[in-house]
Protein backbone atom coordinates (compact mmCIF):
# COMPACT_ATOMS: atom_id res chain seq x y z
CA UNK A 1 0.00 0.00 0.00
CA UNK A 2 1.68 3.40 -0.84
CA UNK A 3 1.70 5.95 1.81
CA UNK A 4 -0.02 9.09 1.48
CA UNK A 5 2.11 12.04 0.77
CA UNK A 6 0.59 15.78 1.76
CA UNK A 7 1.48 18.71 0.39
CA UNK A 8 4.06 20.69 2.69
CA UNK A 9 1.97 23.37 1.80
CA UNK A 10 -1.08 22.00 3.03
CA UNK A 11 0.24 20.31 6.27
CA UNK A 12 1.97 23.71 7.32
CA UNK A 13 -1.61 24.99 7.35
CA UNK A 14 -2.81 22.92 8.62
CA UNK A 15 -0.72 23.09 11.47
CA UNK A 16 -0.61 26.78 11.87
CA UNK A 17 -4.59 26.89 12.04
CA UNK A 18 -4.32 24.37 14.67
CA UNK A 19 -1.75 26.66 16.86
CA UNK A 20 -3.80 29.31 16.16
CA UNK A 21 -6.81 27.61 17.09
CA UNK A 22 -5.07 26.36 20.18
CA UNK A 23 -4.05 29.64 21.09
CA UNK A 24 -7.58 31.34 20.91
CA UNK A 25 -9.16 28.60 22.67
CA UNK A 26 -6.21 29.17 25.61
CA UNK A 27 -6.87 32.66 25.45
CA UNK A 28 -10.51 32.64 26.03
CA UNK A 29 -10.10 30.92 28.90
CA UNK A 30 -7.79 32.84 30.56
CA UNK A 31 -6.30 36.24 28.73
CA UNK A 32 -3.43 36.90 31.42
CA UNK A 33 -1.25 33.70 29.82
CA UNK A 34 1.89 35.00 29.57
CA UNK A 35 3.59 34.13 25.85
CA UNK A 36 6.28 31.94 28.05
CA UNK A 37 3.41 30.11 29.58
CA UNK A 38 1.59 29.47 26.22
CA UNK A 39 4.98 28.84 24.75
CA UNK A 40 5.23 25.82 27.43
CA UNK A 41 2.01 24.39 27.32
CA UNK A 42 1.31 24.03 23.25
CA UNK A 43 5.17 22.62 23.24
CA UNK A 44 6.18 25.36 20.83
CA UNK A 45 9.27 28.46 20.94
CA UNK A 46 8.63 31.60 22.50
CA UNK A 47 9.35 33.31 19.10
CA UNK A 48 6.55 31.15 17.34
CA UNK A 49 3.80 32.23 20.11
CA UNK A 50 4.87 35.49 19.97
CA UNK A 51 4.64 35.46 16.02
CA UNK A 52 1.15 33.96 15.86
CA UNK A 53 0.02 36.35 18.34
CA UNK A 54 1.03 39.20 15.94
CA UNK A 55 -0.71 37.62 13.09
CA UNK A 56 -4.17 37.31 15.19
CA UNK A 57 -4.13 40.71 16.36
CA UNK A 58 -2.91 41.88 12.74
CA UNK A 59 -6.02 39.95 11.72
CA UNK A 60 -8.35 41.80 13.93
CA UNK A 61 -8.83 38.06 16.10
CA UNK A 62 -7.05 39.25 18.76
CA UNK A 63 -6.46 42.63 21.43
CA UNK A 64 -3.40 43.64 23.16
CA UNK A 65 -3.92 45.30 25.95
CA UNK A 66 -1.30 46.33 28.94
CA UNK A 67 -2.59 44.38 32.33
CA UNK A 68 -2.16 47.66 34.25
CA UNK A 69 -2.80 46.30 37.74
CA UNK A 70 0.27 43.75 36.98
CA UNK A 71 3.50 44.26 39.17
CA UNK A 72 5.16 43.20 35.23
CA UNK A 73 4.26 46.49 33.48
CA UNK A 74 5.13 43.97 29.99
CA UNK A 75 2.44 41.89 30.96
CA UNK A 76 -0.34 41.84 28.37
CA UNK A 77 -4.01 40.44 28.33
CA UNK A 78 -4.53 38.91 24.71
CA UNK A 79 -8.75 39.61 24.79
CA UNK A 80 -10.31 38.11 21.38
CA UNK A 81 -12.66 40.42 19.67
CA UNK A 82 -15.78 39.36 18.18
CA UNK A 83 -14.20 38.82 15.29
CA UNK A 84 -12.10 36.48 17.14
CA UNK A 85 -14.71 34.61 18.59
CA UNK A 86 -16.30 34.17 15.03
CA UNK A 87 -12.92 32.89 13.43
CA UNK A 88 -12.58 30.29 16.30
CA UNK A 89 -15.96 28.98 16.16
CA UNK A 90 -15.92 28.67 12.52
CA UNK A 91 -12.40 26.48 13.26
CA UNK A 92 -13.80 24.45 15.76
CA UNK A 93 -15.41 22.27 13.18
CA UNK A 94 -12.50 21.97 11.18
CA UNK A 95 -10.42 21.42 13.95
CA UNK A 96 -12.74 18.66 15.02
CA UNK A 97 -12.77 17.16 11.49
CA UNK A 98 -9.10 16.98 11.39
CA UNK A 99 -8.71 15.16 14.79
CA UNK A 100 -10.90 12.62 14.76
CA UNK A 101 -9.33 11.48 10.93
CA UNK A 102 -6.41 11.40 12.88
CA UNK A 103 -7.81 9.19 15.46
CA UNK A 104 -8.85 6.77 12.78
CA UNK A 105 -5.75 6.80 10.73
CA UNK A 106 -4.26 6.41 14.73
CA UNK A 107 -7.11 2.95 15.16
CA UNK A 108 -5.99 1.58 11.56
CA UNK A 109 -2.19 1.54 12.46
CA UNK A 110 -2.47 0.36 15.75
CA UNK A 111 -4.88 -2.64 14.51
CA UNK A 112 -2.69 -3.45 11.71
CA UNK A 113 0.39 -3.58 13.93
CA UNK A 114 -1.39 -5.82 16.10
CA UNK A 115 -1.82 -8.28 13.73
CA UNK A 116 1.52 -8.29 13.23
CA UNK A 117 2.80 -8.99 16.85
CA UNK A 118 4.00 -12.70 16.94
CA UNK A 119 1.90 -15.01 19.20
CA UNK A 120 -0.82 -12.03 19.22
CA UNK A 121 -3.33 -14.59 18.26
CA UNK A 122 -2.48 -16.96 20.96
CA UNK A 123 -2.98 -14.25 23.65
CA UNK A 124 -6.69 -13.27 22.49
CA UNK A 125 -7.64 -16.91 23.30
Amino acid sequence: MEPITRSPTKARLSDRESIDYELLSMLEQKPDLSQRELSRRLGISLGRVNYCLQALAAKGWVKLENFRQSPHKQRYVYALTPAGIASKGAMTGRFLKRKLAEYEHLKAQIALLERELPGQDEDAE
